[in-house]
């Protein structure tokens, strides 16, 4: 070969290898807001171990993760994690330490579950966000503390947001909307710990492994602080119940016109004698509105149904054969 063509060859290589500055520069800036945000959230993050008995008497170990809220030691972790215990458990942190918890209220309906650390100690409390704020392919970090593996940290983006999770107690079935989706691993372990946004604040509690490489989060967002602030006071979360089926759907025409606005809730089945029955409720009725409060989704009919409409009469405003006209009901509190 001639020597004139070597040097040509070896510059293409010495230009074409390696990453180039810009790749660089973003790598790190990227790791930088990852490794940020674990080091500020991982603090917070406990691996948590209960007991389940179960038939025969036998007690199952098993565990998930929770996070810090506050200063004197509440956490917040998901409803699953502690179903079916003995209402107690160990709690772990990355520095080692360990201490035990009580379960102080869980609803199954919104998989939210606080609990108490003991020994009167200052703990690390998580930031808490706003998931109203996120946007689809925004930066996550998802931290939990699974199997004692402190602070196993994963990060990718929110996916996709307005997800519902379906959610039972007893034979209540409820879904939770405005669930966040995101392509951060979750392991076994993983679930109640936290879901963090790229300035450390906690966005939601990680709930679920919806496939590979999906993964959904709780929200936290206004409703369901009010959720968590009512487990920490009152070691529950009340909600009216009407003893209907629903589901949304368009307005008819003439409707749609007379209210400015497209969509409702149609009442698809009625209990015998719950709430709604009595008030006079009917299948195929449509709901526009509970005392003046536009609805157009079940989610938010739901979030309409808390705690002090619980035996106060409600103004449902319905279309019935082209026609609106309002109905009284008087919810019950909805059975744990």
């Amino acid at each position: 070969m001639p020597t004139g063509t070597v040097a040509p060859i070896a510059q293409l290589r010495l230009i074409g290898s390696g990453p180039r500055a810009d790749d660089e520069d973003g790598l790190d800036s990227y790791s930088q807001v990852v490794v940020g945000v674990a080091e500020r959230v991982t603090p917070s993050v406990a691996n948590l171990r209960v007991a389940r008995r179960v038939r025969g008497g036998r007690v199952l170990e098993g565990g998930g993760s929770g996070v810090v809220i506050t200063p004197d030691g509440f956490l917040v972790t998901s409803a699953h994690v502690v179903e079916g215990t003995t209402g107690t458990g160990q709690a772990s942190f990355a520095d080692g330490s360990d201490v035990e918890f009580a379960v102080i209220g869980a609803d199954l309906l919104s998989d939210l579950a606080v609990l108490r650390l003991g020994g009167g100690g200052a703990f690390t409390a998580a930031e808490l966000g706003d998931a109203e704020q996120l946007r689809v392919g925004q930066l996550v970090v998802a931290i939990g503390n699974p199997h004692g593996f402190a602070g196993s940290v994963t990060a990718g983006v929110v996916s996709a947001l307005g997800r519902s999770l379906p959610t039972r107690s007893g034979a209540t079935v409820r879904v939770v909307d405005n669930v966040i989706q995101t392509d951060a691993a979750l392991n076994p372990g993983n679930s109640g710990g936290a879901l963090a946004d790229g300035r450390g604040r906690v966005v939601g509690i990680n709930t679920a492994v919806a496939g590979v490489g999906l993964g959904l989060a709780v929200p936290i967002n206004a409703a369901t602080r009010q959720i968590i602030g009512a487990l920490m006071n009152e070691g529950r979360f009340r909600r009216a119940y009407l003893g209907i089926a629903g589901q949304q759907r368009p307005l008819p025409p003439r409707l749609a016109r007379e209210l400015g606005r497209t969509g409702c809730v149609e009442v698809g089945e009625v209990v015998d004698d719950a709430p709604a029955a009595r008030a006079g409720l009917r299948p195929g009725d449509l709901i526009v509105a509970v005392d003046g409060q536009p609805v157009e989704t079940m989610g938010e009919l739901q979030r309409l149904l808390v705690g002090e409409r619980i035996g106060a009469s409600v103004t449902f405003t319905v279309g019935r054969h082209e026609r609106i006209l309002d109905v009284v009901v008087v919810p019950h509190e909805l059975a744990a």
